[in-house]
């Protein structure tokens, strides 16, 4: 019986090209590789690439420090002349790596691949075809996977794609059976995929350059699919899975390079970079899950010159990727929204001539709609509610770095879930809430109190809690 993979390859064998398909550079960054995975890589690209097709292989040595990297490799690959060997004087990184090989590179196309790989037959034809029909679309091809135990070829189901959830963390997710049925989708069509897995891809040479390639202020590794991917598609481009395209990829348990701190810093902060520049407004979905991260932008570097490069581009907005690209994307700007209601007794807070009171509940009134941001700040545009001197309660400009006014509310007093329907003021010992003080008729912070009616609250909806 033939298996689907069998017919499948079958079907692939048979695909019409063009006969006048680019000729492309193959870029192979590693860093102390192990001698027997990157010979399988690259000669997997040599026996497996029509001749015409392969302009070069670029072996990228970001600075290894196995001796047989060096001298060795150099004589080895001797034997084939299309195989090139930039050693870079001191470690750059598989970002500025990348870089530094396509800067060299004289083909058409640039196809980027991990050093530790295994092209299979017909790999190539399918992802030049689709640069060849569109010179901004980046094809990927399907990544199946090797044993990293005994170095066996297994296949991976068709149609998955990239994608991320918060805060921009890469995965793969199946197209939802409906919109295979709705859209006709065949196992040989190409896939549209939100965000690639970075390591295999082919892309146009110039159009690679009119990207302003990576962002050079990414260090080291991480990031840099994100960076690349919603550049690609808000800025003209696509990024598309071809399934007649198949390359075996080891998953690795370490990683081989050394970072200026620590691997999840540095990762943290090229996303950072990313949000700040590619998020707009949704950056704050991107803090609000890694809460951490706010501290740390004094040290992501400068943005000029990316965020110029995102006007000069005149790239589209990330709410358009949401809404043509990642529909599904769980991204609602807040937590709560609409009017806050003191269920004790039936009023609602407003903002009357920036001061925040408590008033006859009106959701038609503007002044008394509030959301409950990612940050934990309740705005109303860009005012915030917050404590002032001694228990007063005033009204400040938003901050998103301020944690003095941040409130815990909901799910995130977990640490004590009696105080659920609560604000409590994050970041104090001593748990404060907002509270109604009805002698006075005004709103003060006081020590927080589960029995106390008047300290409770409710949004009139509860989107992301």
């Amino acid at each position: 019986m033939v298996s689907f993979y069998e017919e499948l390859t079958v079907r692939c064998s048979k695909q019409l090209v063009h006969d006048d398909l680019p000729n492309t550079s193959i870029i192979i960054c590693f860093v102390d590789e192990v001698w027997s995975t990157l010979i399988r890589t690259v000669f997997s690209v040599l026996n497996r690439s029509p001749p015409e097709l392969l302009k070069e292989v670029i072996l990228v040595d970001d600075f290894s420090t196995k001796a047989f990297l060096k001298e060795t490799l150099d004589g080895y690959m001797k034997q084939f002349p299309k195989v090139r060997i930039l050693h870079l004087k001191e470690r750059h990184g598989l970002i500025r790596a990348r870089i530094a090989g396509a800067n060299i590179a004289t083909g058409d196309v640039l196809t980027f691949l991990d050093s530790h790989v295994e092209c299979n037959v017909g790999w190539l034809e399918p992802l030049l075809e689709q640069v060849r029909i569109n010179r901004k679309k980046v094809a990927c091809p399907v990544i199946e996977v090797i044993s990293d135990k005994d170095m066996s070829y297994m296949t991976v189901d068709n149609f998955q794609r990239g994608i991320f959830s918060w805060p921009m963390n890469f995965g793969w997710k199946p197209i939802p059976k409906e919109v295979l049925q709705k859209n006709k989708i065949t196992d040989m069509d190409p896939i549209k995929c939100p965000i690639m897995a970075g390591g295999l891809f082919s892309i146009d040479k110039k159009y690679f350059y009119e990207l302003g390639t990576y962002d050079p202020g990414l260090d080291v590794w991480g990031g840099e699919n994100m960076e690349i991917s919603f550049k690609i598609w808000m800025c003209g481009g696509e990024i598309e899975i071809i399934p007649c395209s198949r390359v075996g990829h080891i998953f690795r348990n370490d990683n081989p390079y050394s970072f200026p701190k620590d691997r999840v810093k540095t990762v943290e902060r090229n996303l950072a970079r990313v949000a700040e520049v590619w998020l707009d407004e949704y950056k704050e979905l991107f803090y609000g899950h890694g809460y951490h991260l706010l501290q740390e932008l004094p040290n992501i570097g400068d943005l000029t010159q990316q965020k110029e490069l995102r006007k000069k581009l005149q790239c589209k907005s990330f709410r358009w990727y949401i809404d043509n690209v990642y529909p599904d994307l769980d991204a609602p700007l807040a937590r709560a929204s609409g009017v806050i209601m003191s269920p004790a007794l039936g009023k609602c807070l407003s903002l009357q001539n920036a001061t925040v009171v408590l008033d006859d509940c009106d959701a038609s009134k503007q002044n008394q709609h509030f959301n409950f941001s990612w940050l934990r700040l309740i705005k109303q545009k860009d005012l915030c509610i917050a404590p002032g001197e001694k228990d007063k309660v005033t009204v400040r400009a938003c901050d998103n770095k301020n944690s003095g006014i941040r409130w815990l509310h909901k799910s995130l007093t977990t640490f004590q879930p009696s105080l659920e329907a609560h604000f409590v003021l994050e970041g104090i010992p001593r748990p404060t809430c907002l509270e109604y003080e009805p002698l006075q008729n005004r709103l003060r912070t006081s020590a927080c109190n589960v029995n106390n009616k008047l300290q409770k609250w409710q949004f009139e909806k509860y989107i992301a809690l």
